[in-house]
């Protein structure tokens, strides 16, 4: 089987997250022949990896979203427009419900410079119209430029030459989700989106957030995200998530119910469970893990600010952040944060093998304000190290799972330092505890999240596709 999986911003130019599960299935899967078709924002990364690409992988394709505003130098016609496009081109300005069919076909195989087809007439009165109706109380020109930010990426990816593959795999939505329905249509291939954080969720966070766009227009980039969904959701004939809440969200974006269903990350828990307790005696060290990427959606510095209370407290313990740099200005301000509060027993250790060090640990924190279902709770319950984490996508459910068994964490809100030092003060100070959560963790990491029963699921998942086919 030749499979295409269509990755934004992830693997293999960083690590961690979902570049980590990535890696791990594609190693997993030795008998299919994969396909990277891989989407960035700055062309400078091209080649730029941070995995050894196994050898199952046979093509690599990059994208890059900076090359869309290369003027080739080419004067390109300006294209003219069929009334059914026309029709389908209002639809997509206003982030509707356009027949993707024909805006596929549209832009497909086209090498001219995507403003091109911005500066047709037809294009320029729908805009017009659009702005008239909808935003005439805002500047012609931020509504103008907006659309174009707005069309500009999406039309050059249209443009693309499609891999060709026997099965395409998003994991996200969005402007990967638009890559996989748009090669589904192409080749009649069956498409499966396997989200790991919910794309039109965390894209309107980002949005909201953002001070570089008007705020009149942020509910249009919301709905441009939204209508990226609806079409991966209807393309695909399989919509996975990592756990129920995640899925509940899925069919409130427009996700048909039969399509939908929960796969968890796997651990490989053999690899953890032979990792001794840490039975630390009183007056020992007590050893914080953090195994994050350094980015601002992880909150280090939230971590930090709660360390430093807990030292006030606790003066008797440590914390080790493991992970790589994924966002270079972000590291310089947690460094700057730690010189600035002269906190000790605070290390920034860089990328490590977590099977090896983590074994250092008594237990690990999260304190990200946004996640899926993450691999490095999952290796820290196999381990048997109790986790402090923020309530944030499935932290709650891992931790504190309706069961038999008890807890083998704390949940926190996100960004709440003092609820962040009081968990941790609590683990630090109670032996006992940290040893039922210890026992607790890994007997319910091998029952529901081992990795070789959640592999399985995607390879039944596969198998269903091309059931579908034969039918």
């Amino acid at each position: 089987m030749r499979t295409c999986l269509i990755l934004e911003g992830c693997y293999p130019y960083v690590r961690g997250g979902v570049s980590s599960w990535t890696h791990q299935f594609i190693l997993a899967m030795p008998e299919t022949e994969f396909v990277l078709w891989l989407l960035g924002a700055e062309s400078s990364k091209k080649g730029q990896f941070k995995y050894e690409l196994p050898k199952n992988v046979v093509e690599v394709h990059e994208v890059f979203l900076s090359d869309a505003y290369i003027d080739n130098g080419k004067k390109s016609k300006i294209p003219s427009f069929t009334p059914s496009q026309e029709v389908a081109l209002s639809e997509l300005l206003n982030c509707g419900n356009p027949d993707w069919n024909v805006i596929f076909k549209m832009f497909s195989g086209n090498k001219a410079a995507p403003s091109t087809f911005l500066r047709n007439e037809v294009f320029i009165e729908q805009v017009n119209a659009l702005c008239e109706k909808n935003f005439q109380y805002i500047s012609y020109s931020d509504f103008f430029y907006t659309v174009r930010s707005m069309m500009i990426p999406l039309i050059f990816l249209l443009m693309q030459d499609v891999p060709k593959a026997d099965l395409y795999h998003s994991l996200a939505t969005g402007y990967c989700g638009l890559m996989g329905s748009m090669a589904s249509e192409k080749y009649n291939a069956p498409f499966l989106v396997s989200e790991h954080g919910i794309y039109t969720r965390e894209r309107e966070e980002e949005v909201l957030q953002a001070d570089w766009i008007t705020p009149y227009l942020k509910n249009l980039w919301i709905d441009l995200f939204s209508m990226f969904s609806k079409c991966a959701y209807n393309h695909a004939y399989a919509v996975t998530s990592l756990y129920g809440a995640a899925k509940d969200i899925q069919l409130q974006l427009g996700c048909n119910e039969s399509k939908a269903s929960v796969i968890p990350n796997g651990v490989r828990y053999e690899d953890f469970s032979d990792i001794p307790e840490k039975i630390s005696a009183e007056n020992d060290k007590i050893s914080i893990g953090a195994v994050v990427r350094f980015a601002p959606i992880k909150d280090i510095k939230t971590m930090i600010y709660a360390f430093t209370e807990l030292k006030h407290n606790f003066p008797n313990a440590e914390l080790d952040i493991l992970g790589d740099i994924d966002n270079e200005e972000y590291y310089q301000e947690c460094v700057y944060l730690l010189e600035f509060l002269n906190i000790s027993d605070i290390n920034f250790v860089g990328q490590q093998n977590v099977k090896t060090y983590i074994g250092k640990f008594d237990f690990t924190i999260l304190t990200s304000i946004s996640e899926g279902l993450p691999l490095a709770v999952l290796e820290s319950m196999a381990a048997g190290r109790p986790v402090v984490a923020t309530d944030v996508g499935a932290c709650r459910e891992m931790l504190e799972k309706n069961d038999e068994y008890e807890r083998c964490g704390i949940i926190c809100p996100p960004m709440d330092t003092s609820a962040l030092t009081s968990a941790m003060y609590r683990l630090c100070t109670d032996r006992g505890l940290r040893h039922e959560m210890s026992q607790i963790g890994r007997e319910r990491a091998k029952k529901y999240y081992d990795y070789d029963n959640v592999l399985q699921k995607y390879k039944d998942i596969y198998e269903k596709a091309f059931e579908k086919e034969a039918v």
